[in-house]
């Protein structure tokens, strides 16, 4: 099966991610079925409450199954195996609704682990009490420590992500995809981010 001629989707939690082969378009569920419904599409999903509705577009082919990682585990989501699938070595971090970090060597998946996202971190402090309910100061400086709450919010949420990273990217090249990547990824000063990593592991798969 050729990928250029087809539409490929990424189903996650929250949106479709759908790639042309040019660009990654983000939509709500809705909107990509009722954009795309008549367009011949392949696409993998971790939404398997959607089956029974997507299963009934014709033009739709679920690839999920074929998304084949060796050294991976029953449950590993396939939107992270398609990631890990898009090169043969390196450190994997896809930052969405929640951020995964997954190492590949020599085309064999050495094993990961999985943060709350962003947002989820932030209803948690939300949650505990509303002194704490703040944004995130993007611009934070790891390299003082912070005098209010949302920069400290921001730090503790930061720089635990990138304490971690740092301690299994050494001498690996490390890769960002997803909502918050581009922004996770500017606090790694060599890291490479691209939105169509998933895509790109997809492609390699649909072309054997």
């Amino acid at each position: 099966m050729r990928s250029d001629a087809l539409l490929l989707a990424d189903i996650g939690n929250t949106h479709f991610h759908i790639y042309n082969g040019e660009r990654v378009e983000h939509l709500s569920y809705e909107d990509a079925i009722e954009k795309y419904a008549d367009k011949n599409l392949c696409y993998i999903s971790v939404k398997h409450h959607l089956e029974d509705k997507i299963k009934k577009i014709k033009s739709w082919k679920n690839i999920s199954n074929e998304m084949i990682l060796e050294g991976d585990y029953t449950t590993m989501g396939v939107d992270r195996k398609a990631l890990c699938l898009s090169h043969k070595d390196g450190v994997f971090v896809d930052a969405g609704s929640a951020i995964t970090v997954d190492v590949m060597k020599e085309g064999i998946y050495q094993g990961g682990y999985i943060f709350p996202g962003i947002k989820a971190m932030l209803e948690c402090y939300k949650r505990i009490s509303p002194v704490l309910d703040t944004g995130l100061n993007e611009m934070i400086s790891l390299q003082q420590l912070p005098t209010t709450t949302k920069d400290g919010i921001s730090y503790g949420i930061i720089a635990s992500i990138k304490a971690l990273i740092d301690i299994h990217s050494k001498d690996r090249a490390l890769y960002f995809t997803g909502g918050d990547g581009k922004f996770l990824a500017s606090y790694f000063p060599d890291a490479i981010y691209d939105e169509t990593l998933v895509f790109q592991g997809i492609k390699k798969v649909l072309v054997c």
